[in-house]
């Protein structure tokens, strides 16, 4: 505990330097949402909390985040991200994650000037050192910020601290935008990400927290975590599986085996989470 209270106080010094104001890109995942508390908590009217509002973001996570805003009383806009307008982004290269993060970036600078603030900040840690995280260069490009990497907190710490604060967020799974369930280089399309968030809405619905359904060809791929997969192969249940999925124009129906993980189908070793 007195490695994590030395990075707490540490996260605090840094944040102290950005008294001009400071955007936090807020998904209303674990990392964002406690650098969004740590950062109001200091700068009071001078920090807010920017979320993208875009096909490629599940609405749920979109609702959950104006409401975690609203629950905490913390300054929060909702900003009109257009990625799919680029033809780089819907190629789905392996710099795909660069060119959605640099849409939202250039938005947050917008929002920045308006309000007349300096920094602009973003949810990275420890644990994101090392991987293929092209979203991340976008950041660094714009001079961007990131604390909570600063400070050294991991994801476990990042939980715990949460915890300690009370934050409906600290136990919430890893989440990911929906184009990390497409293939590399099948292109990013407006139908196959309605058909995505809705088979995994669907599920979250019958109590899967942990879920991914990707797309193979015709065909969705579904992770759960592995304690789950039981559940899937009920008779009753796997006939109602199919069938919404099939409504949603899937061909064939899948089971991952090795279950959930991050990252199984991007272009580097995990997919860009949330931040």
């Amino acid at each position: 505990m007195k490695a994590l209270d030395e990075k707490v106080a540490r996260l605090h010094a840094i944040l102290e330097q950005f008294r001009e104001g400071a955007l936090v890109a807020f998904s209303g995942g674990a990392d964002s949402a406690l650098l969004l508390v740590e950062a109001e908590a200091l700068l009071g009217e001078r920090c807010m909390g920017i979320t993208a509002d875009s096909p490629t973001f599940p609405r749920e996570e979109l609702e959950a985040a104006v409401a975690f805003a609203r629950r905490h009383g913390i300054r929060h806009q909702v900003v009109h991200t257009r990625e799919m307008d680029n033809p780089a982004f819907v190629a789905n290269d392996a710099f795909r994650c660069y060119h959605c993060k640099s849409e939202l970036y250039a938005r947050m600078e917008e929002v920045a000037s308006a309000q007349g603030m300096r920094w602009l900040l973003f949810g990275a840690i420890a644990d994101d050192v090392g991987d293929w995280r092209p979203g991340m260069k976008a950041a660094e490009e714009r001079g961007m910020r990131a604390p909570l990497l600063e400070a050294g907190l991991t994801k476990a710490e990042v939980r715990e601290r949460s915890r300690q604060l009370g934050l409906e967020t600290w136990d919430k799974p890893t989440a990911a935008c929906l184009s990390s369930r497409f293939p590399a280089g099948r292109p990013i399309l407006l139908g196959d990400l309605y058909r995505v968030e809705r088979a995994e809405q669907f599920l979250k619905a019958r109590g899967f927290r942990q879920v991914r359904v990707r797309l193979l060809e015709d065909a969705a791929r579904i992770e759960v975590e592995g304690e789950r997969m039981d559940r899937l192969l009920e008779p009753a249940f796997r006939e109602e599986l199919c069938r919404r999925l099939k409504e949603l124009g899937f061909r064939f129906i899948t089971l991952d085996l090795e279950g959930f993980r991050s990252g199984s189908l991007s272009h580097g070793p995990r997919e860009e989470r949330h931040v």
